[in-house]
């Protein structure tokens, strides 16, 4: 358990990392997409030479490496801890206003000056919060616990485990860049990162622990029409954006974010962006099972196919489809240990696991596809990617505790 010094720490450290704007940007080539991650990863080389890891480095993609090697057995298994260091796209992270509230008694919670709330009516998980110390922004930009809490938790059990000598298995550490928009696992040194499995701090409420991700991939369908002046459209014009949402009419009404849950697969259109002489269409396109996630793709060219043949257009409709992440559990499975540790981890902390499924996509799906197994554990935020988000202080203690449990379960 933390004593009150290093929960103070913990708070301090995730108030601090708040305060860098990592935000990812959409369509970048190269990470990191933001500059204020590759300032986190250096503040962050910094911490840890200071707590006395092995190993650090920071590679001109913004990824942060380091090792810990076991004080009781240097041929005990290596477990890897990540955490991102990117905050979402579709949420400002700039000049994050984040405010503590202690003792939360309920109802409404104002956010900085009142324009915004967070309401029990809405998120009906505040009524378990009553009496937490919870943290919030000011309604206009996101926090950031996704993942800047997942950091401040490694970084915390870091320093626990080295101030008070507990015993711990051989640690590697990761802070990845870019993880929302896909990209900066690509630049990560997986040759330099030999764990028997690893775990990312990145998941939401106290107790989750997720093994399970949907198979991803996105498409962009292309509509070429022909402009023309309007007094003189009649049977010349071709507009793009009408055959576009033609188009979209083509989906199955119900395979869709809003309308889906648990494990059901769904198609999305995330950008519709053009004008008359031509449209883009942009979807993600999701299932957990393998064979669902080829109907989907293969749906997707025969709509394409259909539409062509009826339209009959002067230039084809086309789409390009590209795999983006797979299923981490196929890898998983056959490293069970990963899993069945860090459920006796939560037990032993009073914790009851929640095993559920990611729907989305998480750096541990990419690591997998490698061969390498990695969970992911819970930071105990809610709300990510919003204005709405939030943090317990009690939530990302009982993540420390998980994963300093964690690393000592590992030497039995």
């Amino acid at each position: 358990m933390l004593n009150e010094d290093q929960e103070y720490r913990l708070l301090e450290r995730f108030l601090h990392y708040t305060t860098y704007d990592t935000q990812s940007k959409v369509g970048a080539k190269l990470s990191p997409s933001s500059q204020g991650q590759l300032k986190l990863a250096k503040h962050l080389q910094q911490e840890l030479v200071a707590l006395g890891l092995k190993e650090i480095e920071v590679s001109k993609n913004a990824v942060v490496t380091a090792f810990l090697p076991s004080n009781i057995d240097p041929n005990s298994p290596t477990i890897g801890l990540i955490a991102h260091l990117d905050t979402a796209t579709e949420c400002s992270g700039k000049n994050v206003q984040a405010e503590v509230i202690e003792n939360y008694r309920g109802g409404d919670i104002a956010l900085g000056m009142g324009e915004e709330f967070i309401s029990p009516a809405h998120y009906h998980f505040l009524h378990q919060l009553v009496g937490k110390t919870l943290i919030v922004a000011d309604g206009n930009t996101l926090l950031g616990a996704d993942n800047k809490a997942g950091i401040a938790e490694i970084m915390t059990a870091l320093s626990v485990l080295k101030d008070n000598n507990l015993p711990h298995c051989n640690i590697r550490v990761a802070f990845t860049p870019d993880e929302e928009i896909g990209l900066g696992m690509q630049f990560f040194p997986l040759e330099n990162f030999s764990c028997d499995w690893a775990y990312t701090i990145d998941g939401g409420e106290v107790g989750e622990l997720e093994y399970e991700n949907f198979n991803a991939a996105s498409a962009v369908v292309t509509i070429e029409g022909i402009n023309i002046h309007t007094g003189s459209a009649k049977d010349k014009m071709i507009n793009a954006l009408s055959l576009a949402c033609k188009f979209q009419q083509g989906f199955p009404s119900e395979e869709t974010p809003e309308r889906t849950e648990g494990k059901q697969g769904f198609y999305h259109l995330s950008r519709f962006i053009g004008d008359v002489e031509k449209a883009e269409l942009h979807y993600l396109i999701r299932d957990f099972e393998q064979e669902g996630f080829l109907q989907r793709k293969a749906f997707i060219q025969q709509l394409v196919d259909e539409f062509n043949t009826k339209k009959s257009l002067k230039k084809p409709v086309l789409v390009e489809i590209t795999d983006s992440y797979k299923n981490m559990n196929d890898v998983v499975k056959t490293v069970p240990q990963a899993v069945e540790l860090a459920d006796k981890a939560m037990l032993r902390c009073g914790i009851q696991p929640i095993h559920k499924a990611i729907r989305g996509g998480t750096d541990g799906a990419w690591l997998a596809e490698k061969g390498l197994a990695c969970p992911n554990i819970f930071t105990g935020g809610y709300n990510f990617h919003s204005k709405h988000e939030l943090i317990t202080l009690e939530g990302m203690k009982s993540a420390v505790n998980v994963i300093t449990t964690i690393v000592a379960l590992a030497l039995e």
